[in-house]
């Protein structure tokens, strides 16, 4: 009996993860708000191309006047996402509109509490962005974690205002420098001993 009562309450379990799991999975991009908040961002230095775990970008954010949502959302997650130029050939930042499956805004920016007035946040670009062309998009999201509502910095085809970042080489410039500098010694230790070496061949020569 208690077998039979154990294998119930697992099957039981199982049942309510995967309704549970099955609703995450039925939603969809497209059945979102669109345009409920509107976000922004601006290069705080005006270079066009950012460098990964240096520069900074000033992000917006604020209730748009068209929303109808607003009484759903507790959370806004903003994140940075892959324009469609560098997601070409590139299937594992594919664009989907089921949400569970979409792989265009991998990177994390900010996850702060709904707030009716605008909101700014300075954010320092990761040292483990790749390089690319992004955007920025802000998720208005339900007390269930449900995204409910979107805005983002550019248009409908994610082809304005953008900005590219360049990602880290994997060199420091403190290495490039050291490099640099060892290279110059190695030279001149080269040839003052070949100097040297030209000397004592004419001292040799004249005994």
């Amino acid at each position: 009996m208690a077998i039979h009562k154990s294998l119930f309450a697992s099957l039981l379990i199982c049942l309510l993860f995967q309704i549970s799991h099955g609703a995450t999975k039925e939603r969809l991009f497209s059945d979102l708000e669109k345009g409920a908040l509107e976000a922004d961002q601006y290069l705080i230095y005006g270079f066009s191309v950012l460098d990964a775990g240096i520069d900074k970008l000033s992000i917006t954010w604020k209730l748009s006047s068209t929303a109808t949502k607003e009484a759903e959302f507790t959370t806004i997650k903003v994140k940075l996402c892959y324009a469609p130029v560098s997601q070409v050939d590139r299937p594992w930042r594919k664009t989907e509109n089921e949400l569970f499956k979409d792989k265009s805004c991998p990177h994390k920016i900010i996850t702060r509490a709904y707030d009716k007035s605008p909101q700014s946040f300075e954010y320092t670009l990761e040292r483990d962005i790749p390089t690319g062309t992004y955007f920025v998009r802000a998720y208005a999201v339900d007390a269930k974690d449900h995204e409910v509502a979107f805005g983002q910095s550019t248009n409908e085809a994610k082809s304005t205002n953008l900005f590219s970042v360049q990602a880290i080489s994997g060199r420091h410039k403190s290495l490039d420098i050291a490099s640099v500098c060892f290279s110059v010694f190695s030279v001149l230790a080269l040839l003052v001993f070949f100097v040297n070496e030209k000397r004592k061949a004419k001292i040799e020569q004249s005994k």
